[in-house]
């Protein structure tokens, strides 16, 4: 391989899984009321170093439908994906872990989260369509303000 070739930048996804998917219904009278449901949505990801050139990047998911005061479902799921990133700089690793793989990873996360709500007959559930890029710019705006509120 060239000089050329080997310094040039890479960026791919070279596995995508289901790193964990849980689906609860705590109780059967739920099904016996009408639907209304309250939806609580907690959304997170992380990236983990495996090895110089791989990092698993994981967007977790958990889903609580409470319906007439009772929890109908559950749904806690981890979407993941091992990224080839080698020649990247070392200042666009932050965004291309914290905004571009999450929005790779987002649309297998979002099927999974519907289909367990479907096998667990309720009605369909597509998460809403996230920008992980305006994300990612809020998340850096808020640790720059609390760490120059924190050195006043």
């Amino acid at each position: 391989m060239s000089e050329e070739q080997q310094s040039q930048p890479q960026l791919a996804l070279e596995r995508l899984y289901a790193k964990d998917l849980s689906f609860e219904v705590p109780g059967a009278q739920v099904f016996t009321k009408e639907w209304q449901p309250e939806l609580n949505i907690n959304l997170s990801s992380s990236a983990e170093k495996v090895d110089p050139t791989h990092f698993e990047v994981s967007l977790k998911v958990v889903v609580q439908a409470n319906n007439a005061g009772e929890t109908a479902f559950i749904v806690d799921a981890t979407q993941a994906g091992i990224f080839l990133i080698d020649g990247i700089e070392e200042d666009r690793l932050p965004y291309i872990l914290g905004a571009y793989c999450p929005n790779i990873l987002f649309p297998f996360l979002r099927e999974a989260v519907n289909d367990l709500v479907t096998k667990g007959s309720f009605p369909q559930l597509l998460l809403t369509p996230i920008n992980f890029d305006a994300e990612f710019e809020a998340n850096m705006e808020r640790a720059q303000t609390a760490a120059a509120e924190g050195q006043a």
